[in-house]
């Protein structure tokens, strides 16, 4: 290790360049060069993205039995009422989000979307073809995945079979680092190569204004969400739902600039706080729903993914969706421990189930990621919500704020 000579002003450290901003970049130079690439070129970038799909979807399954199996384990035996509580209820929200978002994208896409137009425009141009293509079989499909994942989880809790705990939780770190270090840097060179294709192909202008109109209209569609759950909170708690969500505001605000439901933590915390929620019951709920409740990810998921369907010329079917939901919900427990990792989950899922070609779950990436601030903002507000129902039920249960051991507090910090 290099000591630090006296005197000497110390190296500051290199700021890496966050996935948002990438993506920008990324979506700028392929709109760009898209329009003066020659074609040979063009099949090179195609060859990189067929190749990049491939090991997103063997990477997926993976992912979910590295995340989602520990995190089912650590809820152990001895788990008590208001944790079993606080899951469930974090589930049911989340699953709650992405009806709500299926309903009302359904009801407003067909006045300003046009069924098939993305379709229509792929047919009248011939498709780059890559120069050669490679097949990665996944170890097992995603709702293999999740079923043995709950399998494993809930036989761990029941037959202390630590050493199998231990397995998964160093599984676990190695496809962190996997996603990390590999995907999540590729993924806006997978974005730019897809970017890239539609701009030579002339369809470029038309996914950048739907991207404009499903941004938006998801934003719309999370606050709307969240001033139903707040109505239902706060009335469950007997407090004013306005004064609560307006208490909210810089948590939802700095989730919308950081894109981290973990890292507002603190400021989701201390605006709880002010909502009259004891502070044993918001040093417990607001961590554990950072991980467990994830509204407004699906919110902006189940939007997004309407939206394409509706510009391939699918039919949104709600049975359809409704088994994407309930397996999207399960699939994001314990993601956000990874970036970008509630979409990494869902990508298998929007193909096994919902029937998404590669190029549909490229385009779906792509509007995903254009504005990330949304969903984390929507999620970390939603965490306020499910601690008001909490404290209404536990709070004059647990210990008083005097009892709580000071290595709590600080660890919260």
């Amino acid at each position: 290790m290099k000591r630090q000579v006296a005197g000497q002003p110390s190296t500051p450290a290199k700021k890496k360049l966050g996935l948002f901003p990438r993506v920008v970049i990324a979506i700028a130079l392929g709109a760009l060069l898209g329009l003066i690439m020659p074609d040979a070129l063009l099949r090179v970038l195609k060859t990189f993205n067929m190749l990049f799909a491939q090991l997103l979807k063997f990477v997926v399954p993976l992912l979910v039995l590295g995340l989602v199996t520990p995190a089912i384990a650590n809820l152990g035996r001895g788990a008590g009422k208001m944790l079993v509580s606080v899951v469930v209820l974090s589930y049911l929200s989340t699953v709650c989000a992405g009806f709500f978002a299926y309903e009302c994208a359904t009801s407003l896409f067909p006045h300003y979307l046009h069924v098939g137009e993305i379709d229509a425009a792929h047919q009248a141009e011939a498709a780059v073809e890559p120069y050669f293509k490679l097949s990665i079989p996944p170890v097992c499909d995603i709702l293999t995945a999740l079923v043995l994942s709950f399998m494993v989880g809930v036989g761990i809790i029941f037959t202390n079979a630590d050493i199998i705990k231990k397995g998964f939780d160093q599984f676990g770190e190695i496809v962190k680092f996997t996603i990390e270090k590999a995907i999540i840097p590729l993924l806006p060179v997978y974005i730019f190569t897809m970017i890239c294709e539609m701009s030579a192909a002339g369809k470029l202008s038309l996914i950048m204004g739907t991207g404009v109109k499903v941004i938006l209209t998801g934003i719309g569609i999370s606050i709307a969400y969240l001033i139903v759950q707040y109505i239902i909170a706060a009335t469950i708690a007997g407090r004013n739902p306005a004064r609560c969500l307006w208490n909210m505001t810089p948590a939802y605000l700095t989730g919308f600039s950081v894109c981290s439901s973990s890292v507002v933590i603190p400021v989701t915390l201390e605006n709880t706080l002010k909502n009259g929620v004891r502070k044993d019951i918001a040093e417990f709920v607001v961590p554990l729903c950072s991980t467990v409740h994830m509204c407004g990810s699906t919110i902006k998921l189940a939007t997004t993914a309407v939206a394409v369907m509706y510009l391939c010329g699918i039919e949104p079917d709600f049975a359809l969706f409704a088994n994407f939901v309930l397996l999207q919900a399960i699939s994001s427990v314990a993601a956000p421990g990874v970036m970008g990792g509630v979409l990494m989950a869902s990508v298998g899922l929007l193909e096994t189930v919902l029937g998404f070609s590669p190029e549909q779950s490229a385009l779906l990436m792509t509007i995903y990621l254009a504005l990330d601030g949304y969903g984390p903002a929507c999620n970390v507000t939603g965490d306020a919500a499910i601690a008001l129902i909490a404290d209404r039920f536990f709070g004059r249960k647990t210990k008083t704020e005097e009892q709580i051991p000071a290595t709590v507090e600080n660890g919260i910090a």
